[in-house]
């Protein structure tokens, strides 16, 4: 082998180091890897000719490629760490929901077995007046309660008429002491049941809903389940 057929070889190698990098990190059983640019380069050395020695400058190329793969691989590695580590702590946060009520956006009410349900919302302003209706599948009012005044901040309420295994909505109308409307923010509470790991992301599993809640849904945590 000559050595500017050597090199010619090496230079390709090279060159492509960048364009591979991606298969490199995945494993590839076509990745470049460090060890095949090392053979490559002890082959030029052994094989080059007093008369038409390697070029310095391209066996510097050559050695900064060598070190763009190892560093990509490296870099690689700690990703993977990282991110089987931010798991790991997902479905630790996850696991410590389950027993617990959670509130997610939405205004569903869901009873228990006792026909038992809790509801959530925020107020934007401390109210004179606060009443929460309750609506039947079919928008008939199954139910109010009268919560009087209350201030800013997260609120919630129980209601006891409700069937087991059917799904309420509800309203909240709220006014300030001048009998101004007051902006709320309602939440549907869930209470959870287990975690689901079966995805890429754990998911919570929950009373009266056959979908799974995302953890990054939940806006708040009420306590445990009564």
């Amino acid at each position: 082998m000559t050595s500017l057929a050597v090199q010619n070889s090496i230079s390709a190698v090279a060159a492509a180091a960048s364009s591979t990098a991606s298969t490199a990190s995945s494993g590839s059983a076509n990745a470049i890897t460090q060890g095949d640019f090392l053979k490559l380069l002890t082959a030029q050395l052994q094989y080059q000719t007093p008369t038409n020695p390697a070029d310095p400058t391209q066996l510097a190329s050559e050695f900064a490629a060598i070190s763009t793969v190892d560093g990509i691989t490296q870099l690689n590695s700690q990703l993977s760490t990282i991110q089987t580590s931010t798991a790991a702590s997902q479905i630790g946060q996850a696991a410590s929901l389950v027993g617990k009520q959670v509130a997610v956006s939405g205004d569903v009410l869901t009873p228990d077995a006792s026909g038992a349900a809790t509801g959530a919302f925020n107020l934007a302003a401390s109210t004179q007046n606060t009443e929460v209706t309750i609506l039947a599948p079919n928008g008939a009012v199954a139910g109010t309660e009268n919560l009087g005044a209350l201030p800013a901040g997260q609120q919630s309420f129980s209601w006891s008429g409700g069937t087991a295994g059917t799904s309420y909505t509800y309203q909240v109308t709220a006014t300030n002491a001048t009998g101004a409307a007051v902006s709320v923010t309602p939440y549907s509470v869930y209470t959870v049941q287990g975690v689901n790991v079966s995805g890429s992301t754990p998911t919570l599993n929950v009373q009266g809903s056959a979908t799974p809640l995302a953890v990054s849904s939940v806006q708040t945590v009420l306590g445990a389940a009564q």
